[in-house]
């Protein structure tokens, strides 16, 4: 089951942060494009400042008797008692009798346009090279995390719900690159912003300053105490959209067989309980984290109105001009903004850093173990086929026993059939072989090598394996069969097809070997996919064959000339034959009766029907009617159901 407590926010962040190490280079240039940037925009208040100063100094001006001095017109207003008017122009560049300088106003107005343009040029060039770095981080993450699950166990597979372990590779990693690319600029330009603006304003008014200062806190204290609610409902929003889309994969895979047991109510049922749950965590994480933006709204609305009022008060008074006190205005504004917008992102951030540890835990996921010696001391220099069970014993679950102490030989160009009820280990027993499982115990050796000393890529590519499900990928049938051996030619192509019989019913296609299969390979027949299979083992000419019900969705018919074709295909290689249709192995040189993971009997078909014992029993369940009880371990079967299970 996916994983439900979750780490810590900040080691998760400061991890995913750490994966844009590689790109130090274009990280230093962003953050000096966004240096500038944000300075030039930061300066740009107090330019516009300087503009209203130029235009209330023209309109004072107007109204001042001309030829007089401005200190005349100072001692004038306290002469008249107006000492407020008289600090207010004491402060001011006024010319009395002379109006606005619409050149000085213009030249600022410039200044302050050209200020707005650079920075906004400079803030897409900023973007341009962050998004790159975003999409090339995350382009490497869905890399590694491919890597990692071609060295995952089988059994972490296992234990993995598939939609699951899908959600995990497409919805959270989609979900980290969004929130890279709408988060990194914009923390980058608040936090310089913040720093730029504080130093504007305390070069203005320290005294303001302090009044704005205390939203910080407020803002801090508002936002972690929502962030810390809202955490936890992110965490269990993905994990909720991944077992949903593992019950939907599920469901729609046996799209069929729920229909056929009419459990579409059942099934609708189920999908509508997780999507209900589903449902709760996304409305509660997106209802709780909204809350940040509007009180920090309240806070910062606060704060605007104290330094509107107070600032006032200081430009009456002659403390401060009417530019400084815009200015200012203008500066709060941007000191909040930057604090709003780093709240409102509160959301996208936790909700991405949720889905990062959940990439993280499959690559921290424990690997397959190595082999254990160096390769080229490992491998066999000829792969005769000869295959040694030493002492075998194996568990999936360790509470349940499945194989203990196997002993087993397979000699070279044999062929080893597998029977035996179903749970027996008969699958197990060829999965070991592959090393899709670590031995408990015991060895299993290849000509004499162990194989645990060898590469996997170097003993599997040596065996051949047909599996009871077919697997096909989109593309044309030829590219299917070529997927057995990249490079064979086409004339080794159709060589592999004719022995398999593929080629008598792709020559009836309108397309022939050009026939496209879809991904859930529809447009041809279960016993056509399953010839195709074979028909790939076959092209790659595996020094040891592992068949497991390699014949069980082909007709009678079809049957008896892929036993013709595998009997040549068995001549000259080791193969291990997995049946439940004792009809199909009568002619294999070794058969192992199989019981609760142990081998009961082994010898030839003649050999173990003339013992009369469990084989035998298992024949005449097939083949001459019911087995009574107290005859085989098994609950007796009518000869109908038996048939029916046999095909």
């Amino acid at each position: 089951m996916p994983a439900e407590k979750s780490m810590n926010f900040g080691p998760s962040a400061r991890r995913l942060l750490g994966r844009l190490r590689p790109h130090r280079l274009q990280l230093t240039a962003i953050i000096t494009l966004a240096v500038a940037s944000v300075a030039a925009s930061v300066v740009g208040p107090k330019i516009l400042g300087h503009a209203t100063d130029i235009i209330f100094a023209g309109v004072v001006g107007r109204q001042l008797p001309p030829g007089t001095t401005l200190d005349q017109a100072v001692a004038g207003a306290r002469a008249s008692g107006n000492d407020n008017l008289a600090d207010m122009l004491a402060r001011m560049d006024v010319v009395p009798g002379v109006g606005i300088d619409f050149g000085a106003l213009g030249r600022t107005l410039l200044l302050a346009l050209a200020l707005y343009l650079g920075a906004s040029l400079l803030m897409w060039w900023q973007g341009w090279l962050l998004n790159g770095v975003v999409q090339r981080t995350v382009l490497r993450l869905r890399a590694e995390v491919q890597e990692k699950l071609n060295r995952l166990p089988l059994p972490y597979f296992d234990r993995q719900p598939r939609g699951e372990l899908l959600s995990r590779v497409t919805n959270d990693i989609d979900n980290i690159s969004q929130t890279l690319s709408q988060t990194l600029s914009q923390l980058l330009t608040a936090l310089l912003t913040v720093v730029g603006v504080l130093t504007m304003m305390f070069w203005i008014s320290p005294l303001l300053a302090l009044i704005a200062l205390v939203a910080v806190p407020l803002s801090v204290i508002v936002t972690q105490q929502i962030a810390k609610r809202s955490q936890r409902r992110f965490i269990a929003q993905w994990r909720h959209t991944g077992e949903l889309n593992g019950q939907i994969e599920e469901a729609y895979t046996g799209h069929e067989l729920v229909k056929v047991f009419g459990r579409q109510r059942e099934v609708q049922a189920a999908f509508a309980a997780k999507n209900e749950e589903l449902f709760q965590a996304s409305f509660g994480a997106q209802f709780i984290s909204g809350l940040i933006m509007p009180a920090m709204m309240f806070v910062g609305n606060l704060s605007y109105g104290a330094i509107a009022v107070i600032g006032g008060l200081r430009v009456a008074s002659g403390s401060m001009s009417l530019g400084d006190v815009q200015a200012f205005i203008q500066y709060s504004r941007q000191f909040t903004q930057p604090l709003t917008q780093v709240a409102s992102m509160a959301n996208l951030l936790q909700s991405g850093v949720a889905s990062a540890e959940r990439v993280f835990a499959v690559l921290d996921a424990d690997e397959q173990t190595t082999s254990r010696a160096a390769p080229t001391r490992a491998t066999p220099a000829r792969v005769t086929g000869r295959v040694e069970f030493a002492h075998v014993s194996f568990r999936y679950d360790p509470d349940k026993p499945l194989i203990d102490d196997l002993a087993l030989v397979a000699e070279p160009g044999h062929t080893v059939a597998i029977v035996g009820p179903t749970g027996a280990g008969k699958t197990t027993l060829v999965n070991l072989i592959m090393r899709f499982y670590e031995l408990d115990a015991g060895r299993i050796t290849l000509d004499g090598v162990d194989i645990t000393t060898m590469r996997r890529d170097d003993l599997r590519g040596r065996i051949g394996m047909v599996l009871q499900d077919t697997w096909l990928f989109g593309g044309t049938i030829r590219d299917n069969i070529a997927y057995g051996r990249p490079g064979a030619t086409e004339e080794e192509i159709l060589a592999a097809a004719r022995a398999t019989f593929v080629d008598r019913f792709v020559r009836s296609l309108p397309d022939g070997y050009d026939t496209v299969i879809d991904e859930e390979g529809s447009n041809v027949s279960a016993g056509e996919k399953q010839l195709i299979t074979i028909a790939r083992a076959f092209l790659a000419e595996p020094s040891l064959l592992i068949l497991d019900e390699a014949t069980s969705s082909v007709d009678t018919r079809t049957e008896v000339l892929l036993q013709r074709a595998m009997a040549a295909l068995r001549s000259d290689r080791t193969s291990f034959v997995i049946a439940h249709r004792l009809s199909t192995i009568r002619d294999a040189d070794l058969i192992l009766m199989m019981e609760h993971g142990r081998i009961v009997e082994q010898g030839t078909h003649e050999q173990l029907l003339a013992a009369q014992g469990a084989y035998h029993r298992l024949y005449r369940s097939q083949f001459t009617g019911a087995v009574v009880d107290g005859e085989a371990d098994e609950a007796p079967r009518t000869p109908s159901v038996q048939g029916a299970l046999s095909s």
